[in-house]
């Protein structure tokens, strides 16, 4: 499995034992009592020494279910809720781009009254008054993979920076196709939060000027859905003749394109990579259909957003940046600005190193 970058140098190491010294006063200079229910609970005062709460429910809400992405993401998430003390529920809906289905999923998991709820989100807007109703209701709320509004929740635990994850795709396919051609990209959902981060950095990095003779000509949408995807794959070959390359950050969309151009009269003539996983990946990197892509380890990401979840249900955090969590073996995390809590740099996968990976 993908290794977690250290986060036990030494300063933290040191500074455990005072880390209450450090939060305590983040009461003081607070925002006026009579703010949202999120914003007071996130400058409330947070101690990474209380106590952990046992005996909770916490709800996962992944954008799909029954995928191998998120399968093996929630895995990860109900290791560390259930090495807590407390109880995980799974609960979705198996299409790639239901946002009702899921503004659902939350209604119900609050009228349930759990305790904290990790959501992928399809939609940075759709889920944001299910989500606000939750906390109104104390529910503990964090994002995961994909986010919403920072409004709408406590901590958002990201694979690592939208900045970071767009420009290593856009580097690989660099890389491979010689810096120049013609580029499409292969989304998921138009209203997938972290797709268009992506999407956004991508286009942004376009302007580098090692990339002048890369043009991106179109961007397609999945919908995160194997014959979508697949269809879509061919009809960007078949609409842009001298297409060089296309990036898929998504790993429905990504193994969906391999599959069409590993059967079409494309493979080894026109470059894919972005976001996939190892086991989904592997046939097309020992035919040669694909070079290189990239991706966090999942089951990290989920366990991560289990440890969260507890540690705001617990008081150990509010949201607030700056303050801090021990995520069992993982090791402490930092919250950055807006909460967003971030697991660590991706790692590349090609042949050389694709077996010793298993998720």
């Amino acid at each position: 499995m993908l290794r977690t970058p250290a986060r036990r140098a030494s300063v933290l190491v040191a500074a455990v034992s005072s880390l209450s010294l450090l939060t305590a006063g983040c009461g003081e200079g607070d925002a006026p009592a009579d703010g949202d229910t999120a914003t007071n609970a996130k400058n409330a005062e947070a101690s990474p020494n209380a106590p952990t709460r046992t005996g909770l429910t916490v709800g996962f809400l992944p954008k799909q279910v029954n995928t191998p992405y998120f399968s093996v993401a929630d895995q990860g998430g109900e290791r560390a809720v259930k090495s807590l003390g407390s109880t995980f529920k799974e609960v979705g809906t198996d299409q790639g781009a239901d946002a009702t289905g899921q503004v659902s999923h939350i209604n119900d998991l609050a009228k349930q009254e759990v305790d904290a709820i990790a959501v992928s989100a399809l939609d940075p807007d759709a889920l944001c008054d299910a989500l606000k109703q939750a906390m109104e209701e104390g529910v503990k709320v964090v994002t995961y993979d994909s986010d919403t509004k920072p409004e709408c929740r406590y901590a958002f635990v990201s694979p690592a920076s939208a900045e970071d994850i767009a420009v290593r795709q856009l580097e690989l396919l660099g890389e491979q196709i010689g810096y120049e051609g013609d580029i499409a990209i292969l989304s998921a959902a138009r209203t997938a939060t972290n797709q268009n981060a992506w999407i956004s950095s991508i286009k942004e990095e376009l302007a580098d000027p090692r990339y002048k003779d890369m043009r991106l000509v179109e961007v397609a949408y999945g919908d995160d859905e194997a014959e979508k995807s697949y269809q879509e794959a061919e009809k960007l070959l078949g609409k842009h003749g001298k297409l060089k390359g296309i990036i898929s950050p998504t790993t429905n969309g990504i193994k969906a394109a391999a599959k069409y151009l590993s059967q079409s009269s494309y493979k080894g003539k026109v470059k894919l990579t972005g976001l996939g996983a190892p086991n989904d990946m592997r046939p097309y990197i020992e035919d040669g259909t694909v070079e290189a892509f990239l991706l966090w380890d999942p089951a990290k990401l989920g366990e991560l957003a289990g440890h969260a979840a507890v540690a705001l249900a617990s008081g150990q955090i509010t949201g607030r940046e700056g303050q801090m969590f021990l995520a069992g073996d993982m090791g402490w995390f930092k919250l950055g600005e807006n909460g967003v809590i971030t697991l660590g740099d991706p790692t590349v996968f090609n042949s050389r190193n694709i077996d010793d990976y298993d998720f």
